[in-house]
């Protein structure tokens, strides 16, 4: 039989904009505790295709001043309104967990299967993030995918950014919003096909 309160817990799931998450944050029990829950994703071959990076405190915004440099290194002709969302995307949230994708190239298990053991892990401290009465937001942009920035983070040459989630106390109730029909997206594969 299925248990309702689970089913009901991925029901209720919404991210909240991480411009609307404020303090507090979780302190650090219940943030080993959200990490825990985290880590129990499928993960072929046991090979752990992640590890996390919290960014807290002033190392915040010492971050978004680095990203609002590297803003205008790559296009110096930018607009300042652009510089300076650069400068506070991870001003608001108290704490962000960076998951990291740590790829094993030429393993068995291919580096595809890695990455979404990493995707999955960020889901579910989505997930735990909100069983601890926070809110949380997913996010990646274009610094997950620079170069420089993932220097800026220590990342090593066979790691990625899987992405940046943002955990804070809601300043809002995140509403809800149309969800797929999951009819309409299922099929049925016959051998006719």
């Amino acid at each position: 039989m299925p248990t309702e309160s689970l089913l009901q817990a991925l029901d209720a799931r919404r991210s909240v904009p991480s411009k609307q998450l404020g303090e507090p944050g979780p302190d650090a029990a219940t943030l080993a505790r959200m990490l825990a829950s985290a880590v129990r994703v499928p993960d072929h071959g046991k090979l752990v295709p992640f590890r996390f990076i919290h960014i807290r405190g002033d190392a915040r915004h010492a971050l978004g001043d680095r990203l609002a440099a590297r803003t205008r290194a790559l296009d110096p002709d930018a607009p300042d309104a652009a510089v300076e969302k650069d400068r506070g995307r991870f001003s608001s949230a108290p704490d962000i967990i960076t998951v990291v994708a740590r790829l094993t190239p030429g393993h068995k298990v291919p580096e595809q299967e890695q990455l979404l053991t990493a995707g999955s892990v960020c889901f579910a401290l989505l997930q735990a993030a909100q069983a601890c009465g926070f809110g949380a937001q997913w996010l990646t942009g274009w610094m997950a995918y620079d170069d420089h920035v993932s220097q800026l983070l220590g990342l090593a040459a066979n790691e990625k950014v899987a992405g940046f989630i943002h955990i804070g106390t809601p300043r809002l109730q995140a509403p809800e919003r149309e969800r797929p029909d999951p009819a309409a997206l299922l099929s049925e594969w016959t051998p006719d096909a």
